[in-house]
């Protein structure tokens, strides 16, 4: 039975020991000169010029939740739309419920602007 895993143990241990072996060649084959600019703070080819931690719009936050939605969405349907064929009607009806829930979540958002920038 333990003869059946070991494939499995030499492909985990080859791949540990090819990070290791890439790790170890990147510190040896990297240049350890301190460089003052590459210290530097450094944002698009300039200094910052505003604090890191500013608040942001709501709306930036409204177009994340609907990108994870709708990317959701897309991951949840495409299986579903392969067995279409075969799935009994309660199933097409919780697929109808969930896609419903979705569309909600979308018009509360076109409702509250988050779609409209200035």
């Amino acid at each position: 039975m333990l003869e059946n895993y070991l494939p499995i143990l030499v492909f985990i241990a080859i791949g540990l020991g090819f990070g290791a072996f890439l790790e170890i060649v990147g510190f040896l084959a990297s240049p350890s000169k301190k460089n003052h600019d590459k210290e530097l703070p450094f944002e698009c080819g300039f200094d910052a010029f505003d604090d890191a931690r500013q608040k942001f719009d709501i709306r930036f936050y409204l177009v994340a939740i609907l990108f994870i939605i709708f990317d959701l969405e897309v991951a949840f349907l495409f299986p579903w739309a392969v067995v279409f064929q075969e799935l009994p009607w309660f199933a097409i009806g919780a697929m109808g419920v969930f896609l419903g829930l979705l569309v909600v979540g979308f018009i509360y958002e076109w409702k509250k602007g988050a779609l409209e920038w200035e």
